[in-house]
């Protein structure tokens, strides 16, 4: 439900509100607006009947929503949101491009992958330091090596980190080094790592899971948002569909629904959503066109050699021809692009 508070009514009046809503055993969300605020009210099992704040002073009106994701909705939050990563704004005018391997590597090479995604007008690394593999047999991630590596990525080329954590105490160790904090496709519906990023308070990279609805992917988005966090980035990554000609099938159609129904931005991975190298420039110009805030590539120096995805990874030429061609394509859909704003 959404309690709309009349457009004088005072910061007392509000905060009696929020008071009668916390004595009701639900929670209260007041959501400052241009003109007036409005408090949403979750923790309820079914619809809410209050008489009792209908008539509170300050109050104009009581909206039950309909949706069964409430935080992340645009009933509740009717403003688009733009998440600060570090200084690093997405959602906003302009678009954001992510890089860097699937797998953070050597130091070495992970700095020279971070230069290569610097210089081409990147703005955050991405790089696992743990890895959640189909194969226990598979490479699994060099761990707080590998996130040591990240932070040194970060000193030497102002790159923001983000990289994945894949449990709750993961989690902890994660947040002391990376910007923003992402859960992978297949922790989506990982409900206590869910709760556990809201509480950190730090940005979160949320994945879609692959067999998982769009409706799924919202209330997974609801949970971090429920535990006081509301700096969550949605990314579509590709589900899984009876399709054989790629690893997955990119659902660009979820992107302008997302943006339809949630005001937190959305990012597109092409290299998860095709699993073909071939095919992410393509189909990162195709996410472009339809709405999404920015992009997550994974990228290499030399995608042969890269220790794990080598197969979807683009080379540090590639990259830079996607945000270039991303630039072009951005004044159509009125966005712009960090590093082409003043040419």
């Amino acid at each position: 439900m959404l309690v709309v508070m009349k457009a004088n009514a005072t910061p007392e009046m509000i905060e009696a509100v929020v008071k009668s809503v916390t004595e009701m055993g639900l929670s209260a969300h007041p959501i400052p607006g241009a003109n007036r605020t409005a408090i949403g009210v979750t923790g309820n099992k079914t619809q809410v009947h209050s008489d009792r704040l209908r008539v509170m002073p300050g109050v104009q009106d009581l909206v039950h929503v309909t949706e069964p994701y409430k935080l992340v909705g645009l009933d509740f939050h009717p403003e688009r949101s733009v998440i600060d990563v570090a200084g690093v704004k997405f959602g906003g005018e302009e678009l954001v491009f992510i890089g860097g391997p699937c797998s953070v590597e050597d130091r070495d090479t992970t700095l020279a992958i971070a230069r290569k995604v610097r210089d081409a007008g990147g703005e955050v690394f991405r790089g696992g330091a743990f890895k959640p593999r189909t194969s226990p047999y598979s490479f699994q991630g060099y761990g707080e090596d590998a996130l040591k590596t990240l932070d040194a990525v970060r000193s030497e080329t102002g790159l923001r980190i983000v990289t994945e954590a894949i449990d709750p105490e993961n989690l902890r160790l994660v947040a002391k080094y990376a910007d923003m904090i992402q859960i992978g496709a297949r922790n989506m519906q990982n409900f206590s790592l869910l709760r556990e990023a809201g509480k950190s308070g730090k940005p979160v990279l949320l994945k879609r899971g692959m067999s998982s609805t769009v409706e799924e992917f919202l209330m997974a988005a609801e949970y971090v948002l429920s535990e006081g966090n509301p700096n969550v980035i949605l990314c579509e990554r590709g589900v899984r569909t009876f399709a054989a000609h790629t690893r997955n099938t990119m659902d660009l159609s979820a992107i302008p629904f997302v943006r339809s129904k949630s005001h937190l931005p959305i990012i597109a991975d092409p290299s998860h959503g095709t699993g073909v190298r071939d095919m992410v420039a393509p189909l990162a110009r195709a996410a472009i066109a339809v709405g999404a805030d920015g992009l997550i590539v994974e990228t290499h120096i030399n995608p042969d050699q890269a220790l794990s995805d080598g197969f979807q990874t683009v080379g540090s030429d590639v990259f830079a021809q996607i945000v270039d061609e991303a630039s072009r394509i951005a004044p159509v859909v009125g966005r712009t692009v960090a590093s082409r704003k003043s040419e």
